[in-house]
């Protein structure tokens, strides 16, 4: 069965909802390569004490074990959030091939916002990028989690 973007997006939801039950922002990732999620991935900065653990880096890793591989050439990333320069960068570096993502951030995005690493400049190797793929629901979980979070303080 070939999955739809939009289903593939859905279970990157379903990994920023297990960040959210956390209450770490929820952003989720997911890697697929021949049309099978080969790695799923939330954010855990809070609970790691760690900037590097967001949802993006986590999937490249688990990807990257599970394919005995640090190039993922043939593989796709679903993430709900525009992924910042530390994940673009790491994207870059892992060779994934195409990167789909929910919502911008205006604050700190480097896939097009605020810079854009995945297009501007003159690396090595080209990610194709596709934005919008479930916006409204990607949208909708993080304006609910700040908004939470402001009422909480």
């Amino acid at each position: 069965m070939i999955h739809s973007k939009e289903y593939f997006m859905k279970q990157a939801l379903k990994e920023a909802e297990k960040a959210l039950k956390k209450l770490e922002v929820p952003v989720g990732a997911i890697i697929v390569k021949d049309n099978k999620i080969i790695s799923r991935a939330y954010n855990l900065k809070e609970i790691k004490k760690d900037t590097t653990y967001h949802a993006e880096i986590e999937a490249i890793k688990k990807a990257s074990k599970k394919l005995n591989s640090w190039r993922l050439n043939d593989c796709e990333m679903y993430v709900t959030l525009e992924p910042c320069a530390m994940c673009a960068g790491a994207i870059i570096n892992s060779r994934i091939k195409k990167l789909y993502f929910g919502t911008s951030d205006e604050k700190t995005g480097a896939c097009g916002s605020v810079l854009n690493l995945l297009e501007d400049y003159k690396f090595n190797h080209k990610v194709i990028v596709e934005k919008g793929i479930l916006q409204k629901e990607c949208e909708k979980i993080l304006k609910d989690f700040f908004k939470d979070l402001r009422k909480s303080k």
